[in-house]
């Protein structure tokens, strides 16, 4: 959303510019006129110029001040109502919730080529390379990177909680042992979520269907410092509860940087609900507005896909997106260069219709929907490796990790529209105003004939 604001703003203030230059030159020139009629008029003495300014020079200053204030108040108007039309959720026809739930597929699809996938444990991470890597990742070799793309029937990856018994468990990013417990159980589906640093407000869903509160489990994880400040607002209780969110305290957390904390749950649910078939991952700043059934009946099922993610608004090429990322100040520029050139060295070159059917090199990567098979959950773990050896900032690393994933199986990746994602997911801003709000349409769905009215 960055690059887009900056486009908006700069093309504001290039008109400011503009009508700036303009009154200038109108002032020069009646600066001249006034220098040629005041030389008329040196003789009449030094008095003269003691005078005060006329009346009318006052009101020209104040219409001057007048007319700047109306064109500084236009340009903000371009900004918002530029800001409100990128950020504008389109249409999206879901089935109703019971036939939703009556497409959910009675078994797990096929995983290609990969079957059995287990992950590396090293109680004593040792650093041995210069790129990353960290005490809760392990520390894998660029040779145990390049082995971890090549996909066999079965595989040996890092994937995070390198340390300890199980994750969770003297891992970092532990949990408490009611909560291990828990974690265990089997579940078709989970929705998650997590706040760290205190960063965001919880967001509670919306529009959930009896079934989905019966039968889905709503998690969200939070660490130590969030979960004193629920306590001392009174959010949170003994139940552990706070609406439809099961809170998941986190002790140990692995990284001093709270963007890094937050991608361990993101990309690496299938670690830490080992028996769940379905998850749908929402950043913390996002409220769910659409049942989860039908959710992932319209990105997953319906589609025949098995991970689903919205490309991003404006961007889909990498090296546009890194460069935007430096702009906007999201992360030291030098880290970003240096995890742009080594993808570069590795083949990765900018988007063009070539990749076609691929549609974008770069996700809004705020919401993951995914269904927990050995390839997918291969995928996310090399993904937070990029994460954990490089930047943050995981939009850089999507595509390097998609594409030789691609290159060796018959496998893709259903990246759909973002204002698509945006009917179902709202973000608000930070005194509460909601900026994009679900539209109510009639739905027409044409791969089964029904016809029936929804938002």
């Amino acid at each position: 959303m960055n690059g887009g604001s900056l486009g908006l703003r700069t093309g504001s203030y290039g008109l400011l510019q503009n009508i700036n230059r303009a009154i200038a030159g109108g002032e020069i020139s009646k600066s001249l006129s006034n220098v040629r009629k005041s030389s008329t008029k040196m003789l009449s003495g030094i008095r003269e110029k003691e005078r005060p300014l006329p009346n009318a020079w006052y009101r020209y200053i104040g219409c001057r001040k007048f007319s700047m204030l109306l064109l500084i108040a236009f340009a903000l108007l371009v900004f918002a109502l530029g800001s409100f039309v990128v950020n504008k959720a389109c249409p999206v026809c879901y089935l109703p919730v019971d036939q939703a739930i009556a497409s959910m597929p009675s078994s797990s699809s096929a995983s290609p080529v990969l079957h059995n996938l287990t992950y590396v444990l090293n109680e004593n991470p040792i650093k041995s390379e210069p790129h990353g890597g960290s005490d809760f990742g392990g520390y894998p070799s660029l040779k145990q990177r390049n082995d971890s793309f090549d996909i066999k029937e079965s595989m040996a990856v890092h994937c995070g909680f390198v340390k300890g018994s199980k994750p969770g468990h003297g891992t970092g990013f532990d949990f408490d042992e009611s909560d291990l417990a828990e974690l265990q159980q089997f579940h078709d589906i989970i929705v998650a979520s997590a706040i760290f640093g205190n960063y965001d407000i919880i967001q509670h869903p919306q529009n959930i269907s009896e079934e989905a509160k019966k039968n889905i489990p709503f998690y969200m994880f939070v660490d130590e410092e969030t979960e004193a400040f629920m306590k001392n607002r009174s959010i949170l209780s003994s139940s552990k509860r706070v609406g439809l969110w099961r809170i998941v305290v986190i002790h140990n957390v692995p990284y001093s940087d709270a963007r890094r904390n937050g991608k361990v749950p993101k990309l690496l649910l299938h670690r830490i609900f080992p028996n769940v078939r379905y998850s749908i991952w929402i950043d913390g700043k996002l409220q769910l507005v659409v049942d989860p059934y039908q959710v992932l009946e319209r990105f997953l099922w319906r589609q025949n896909a098995n991970f689903a993610i919205s490309r991003h608004y404006r961007r889909f090429d990498v090296f546009v997106e890194a460069e935007a990322n430096k702009a906007a100040g999201k992360y030291d520029n030098s880290s970003i260069d240096e995890q742009v050139d080594f993808y570069k060295k590795e083949g990765l070159t900018p988007y063009s219709e070539a990749k076609l059917p691929i549609t974008s090199d770069v996700p809004e990567g705020c919401v993951l929907i995914k269904e927990h098979i050995p390839i997918t959950n291969l995928f996310t773990c090399l993904w937070f490796n990029e994460v954990d050896r490089f930047t943050s900032r995981d939009q850089l690393s999507f595509a390097i990790v998609r594409d030789k994933i691609m290159t060796k199986v018959d496998w893709s990746i259903n990246m759909f529209l973002d204002c698509e994602r945006r009917n179902f997911v709202i973000q608000r801003d930070s005194i509460g105003f909601c900026w994009i709000l679900p539209t109510f349409f009639p739905c027409i769905c044409l791969d089964c004939g029904i016809y029936w009215f929804d938002g």
